[in-house]
């Protein structure tokens, strides 16, 4: 059986105990999506977007989905990306379910909404029905996302409220060795009104030995003038497979601001589609990885400009060590009619191994003649001089290679906004680095 016959398969078996039953639009959503999937198959290498990535890996492994969680949660501690004395707002998902017991959301302003996506069918069908997008285009795994979406979070503050607190939303795998390789597909959706504020945390981790998919699709609509800072640390397992995509709306003077640092994971996609759709948007939709061994991360981003005076700026910044291998594919498109453009892009590689492979394709497409529009990609080992200079003072080889990597990548993360996010950022690079060089080198 190929993967599609088998989540097409599980599907069948699971869609009665997927939450939402009794609704007929949700019904109508799952069926469409699954005959998508049937109809399209898993991407593969033939299609452009998909042409440095192979899913074949996913062929090999039988990924169950679990309806409902089986008895409490086995999750002792919780990680959390901010201090302990920062207050937010938190939810916790283990192995794709969401876990009352482990979540905590504080008191929110009237018009705030934060909730999972299984209270909010229960409570607010009508709502979901008329804010959840319809079109999977063709994209096989967000319909798949469409049929077997169980949780996920949604969050949605009315016209100026600032959702001061940051919101945590964390993804636990801890499925053991000799249960099931477990798939998820959580389905997120981010709405702020015109003038709200808010910032989310996505912290997603792996502590189990058995395989795991999480297929992640995310919505985000931004009203004018609204700000959303949105921030993702990929964490996963060594044995799972995390695909994400972010489709972003945002509005006359809004602004999105993203950043996602990937560490772990087999194989991972990170996949961004942000449309600027009205005057004066903007959007920063920035990260950083660290690959070694086999892994391989995939960054693939597309951002519209579809109106006159709107903004990106994209910088992506990578560590690639062994025979790990990474991909950027970063499209930026100016529209007919939209003047005066400012749009950067850029990827930086260091590559740490003779067999560590990137795959760059930063690309302009631009149908407007009054632009301020510029690209580019590099790929190095460290600087000699500067690594000279270091051992020149005493500091052993091991421990100067380190501050240069930190160096190299301080300077992606330390853009972030979000106040107390950068150094467990930090701490995340350096836990990396001492795992490659052994914590006595360094």
């Amino acid at each position: 059986m190929t993967a599609v016959d088998t989540f097409v398969e599980h599907y069948g078996s699971a869609r009665a105990a997927l939450p939402g039953q009794g609704l007929p639009w949700l019904a109508r959503k799952r069926e469409a999506g699954i005959a998508k999937l049937a109809d399209l198959g898993l991407p593969s290498q033939r299609q452009e977007s998909w042409k440095y990535t192979s899913l074949r890996a996913l062929e090999k492994t039988d990924f169950r989905f679990a309806p409902q969680a089986q008895g409490p949660s086995a999750v002792e501690r919780v990680p959390s990306l901010l201090p302990s004395e920062t207050g937010s707002h938190r939810l916790v998902f283990v192995d794709g379910h969401f876990s009352p017991s482990l979540s905590a959301i504080d008191q929110l302003p009237e018009g705030a909404v934060l909730e999972n996506l299984g209270g909010l069918l229960q409570r607010e069908p009508a709502w979901l029905e008329a804010h959840l997008d319809d079109g999977d285009g063709e994209d096989a795994l967000r319909a798949l996302n469409s049929a077997m979406m169980a949780e996920g979070f949604v969050l949605r503050l009315t016209a100026g409220i600032d959702l001061v607190a940051p919101v945590e939303v964390i993804h636990l795998s801890n499925a053991p060795a000799a249960g099931p390789a477990l798939a998820y597909h959580p389905r997120n959706l981010i709405i702020l009104e015109a003038g709200a504020k808010a910032t989310v945390l996505e912290h997603h981790s792996g502590s189990g030995t058995a395989a795991n998919l999480a297929n992640i699709a995310t919505e985000v609509v931004l009203g004018a003038g609204a700000l959303l800072r949105h921030y993702k640390l990929q964490n996963e397992a060594p044995s799972a497979y995390h695909l994400a995509s972010v489709t972003a709306r945002v509005g006359k003077g809004a602004a999105y601001d993203a950043f996602t640092l990937s560490i772990g994971a087999a194989l991972s996609r990170n996949e961004a589609h942000v449309r600027l759709e009205g005057e004066g948007a903007d959007c920063h939709l920035n990260g950083a990885y660290l690959m070694r061994g086999t892994q391989h991360c995939d960054n693939t981003t597309l951002i519209e400009h579809l109106v006159p005076e709107t903004t990106c700026r994209e910088i992506f910044k990578g560590v690639i060590d062994d025979r790990a291998r990474a991909v950027f594919q970063g499209r930026i498109v100016v529209h007919e009619g939209a003047q005066k453009t400012n749009g950067h892009q850029l990827s930086k590689v260091l590559l740490l191994s003779d067999q560590a492979e990137i795959d760059a394709k930063p690309e302009l497409e631009i149908y407007a003649d009054d632009v301020l529009c510029s690209h580019g990609a590099t790929a190095g080992d460290l600087d000699h001089d500067a690594l000279f200079y270091l051992r020149c003072r005493g500091i052993p080889e091991a421990a100067a290679r380190a501050m240069l990597i930190e160096a190299f990548l301080a300077e992606a993360i330390n853009a972030i906004a979000a106040e107390g996010l950068c150094p467990a950022l930090m701490t995340s690079v350096g836990h990396w680095l001492a795992d490659r060089e052994g914590p006595e080198s360094l």
